[in-house]
């Protein structure tokens, strides 16, 4: 007991000690003040974002989402989902390796793997948890990522988790790839990069690049988050259609939640590396299984994009209509390669103020801005969905057109 005495009294005077301290260095701060000074400093640059809540019914004409094919609110989809946690319940309970994965997750593994002409696959919660997973699970301290200036941020900030050496490398730069490779000779890499990238819509040179890293033994990741449903063969994908899909050293991820209009995500490849994520991936062995429901509804999704391989192709003609109809009236967009169109806007206000006065004249337009975008410039990004009319196509395009800001 004297030492439990001794022990309180000490701890006693070590805290009088610190408040002592706290009341001779002057007002005691609130440890989350210096948040005014950041949203100030935000609000200047006009780069305020905030949460919009969607209403479940809305006469929104929508080009802000991901919906590629038009297939989230499908009955066929929807139903799926529906039933889908009647039957196994409204979440996973636990992580995959415990109770988290179902036969609803090994069917969906299995025809995704199957589709895209993978050996296998692995569904994770979000497209985001699946590239973390690639990469710190197939990099390492000893390894080297090459990874393009223009990478979604999941894929950037799987490179600062992996713990590698990382170069980054012009945007869509096959020798830059090349000589970075050269440059550090036997030592293990991986080249990472999106098939379509995000911002402007473009797609990477993925033949060149997969050529650039067999010549010196390296693996190729490939996040198709944007590539896949919209290219390839009836929309399996520009991995697929590049004709890597099933090769030894390619990896691909993909989500769930933009051409499948669900939620979650996956990684495709070879089964040994599917069997070592399975092992080594912290975002697959410590987070809950992605929810029964969301799995049913991409597997429902997933087997109306086989059933119905048009769908690809009316999303990239919708694409490229809105394009082609937006630069003939003079503004400058980038060409789209799937079914994103960026539209660039002369600041980060005038986008944010553009993309308001679509939203009040009816349509839903994404509003890109810094650090959001990697070169600092400002865009409206409108995304093509299959189900588009040509009437509502003329509506977004006329709706754009009334609200542009002044060069």
């Amino acid at each position: 007991m004297p030492q439990a005495d001794d022990a309180r009294a000490h701890e006693t005077r070590a805290h009088e000690t610190r408040t002592g301290d706290a009341r001779a260095a002057g007002p005691r701060r609130a440890a989350f003040d210096w948040t005014e000074a950041e949203a100030r400093r935000r609000a200047d640059a006009g780069l305020v974002r905030a949460l919009r809540p969607r209403a479940a019914d809305s006469d929104l004409l929508d080009l802000a989402g991901n919906d590629y094919l038009g297939l989230t609110r499908r009955p066929e989809v929807t139903g799926a989902a529906a039933e889908a946690a009647r039957r196994w319940g409204a979440g996973s309970t636990g992580s995959r390796l415990v109770t988290g994965t179902t036969l609803l997750h090994t069917d969906l593994e299995r025809e995704l793997a199957a589709f895209c002409g993978f050996e296998a696959a692995l569904v994770f919660s979000s497209g985001y948890a699946a590239n973390l997973a690639v990469l710190t699970a197939l990099g390492g301290r000893d390894s080297l990522i090459v990874s393009d200036a223009a990478n979604h941020a999941s894929l950037v900030d799987g490179c600062r988790l992996a713990r590698a050496g990382t170069a980054v490398v012009p945007h869509a730069d096959p020798e830059a790839v090349r000589k970075t490779l050269e440059a550090h000779p036997g030592r293990r890499a991986l080249v990472v990069s999106d098939s379509v990238f995000s911002v402007d819509g473009d797609r990477a040179p993925l033949a060149d690049l997969a050529a650039a890293c067999r010549a010196h033994g390296a693996g190729l990741v490939v996040d198709d988050a944007h590539g896949f449903g919209v290219l390839g063969d009836g929309g399996r994908g520009a991995v697929h259609g590049a004709g890597l899909a099933g090769d030894e050293d390619v990896v691909a991820t993909l989500t769930l939640s933009k051409s499948l209009g669900s939620q979650g995500g996956a990684v495709l490849g070879p089964a040994r590396v599917i069997e070592h994520l399975v092992n080594a991936a912290r975002t697959f062995i410590f987070d809950t299984g992605l929810a029964p429901a969301a799995v049913g509804g991409a597997l429902a999704s997933l087997r109306l994009i086989a059933a119905e391989p048009g769908l690809a192709e009316r999303a990239r003609t919708v694409a490229t209509a809105l394009y082609e109809r937006l630069t003939a009236a003079g503004l400058t967009a980038a060409r789209p390669d799937a079914a994103v169109v960026s539209v660039r806007a002369p600041s980060p206000e005038a986008a944010l103020r553009w993309a308001a006065d679509c939203r009040e004249r009816g349509l839903a337009v994404g509003c890109f801005r810094p650090p959001s975008v990697p070169d600092g410039v400002s865009r409206l990004r409108l995304t093509a969905r299959a189900d588009l009319t040509d009437a509502q196509i003329g509506r977004a395009v006329e709706t754009v057109l009334e609200t542009a800001p002044a060069a």
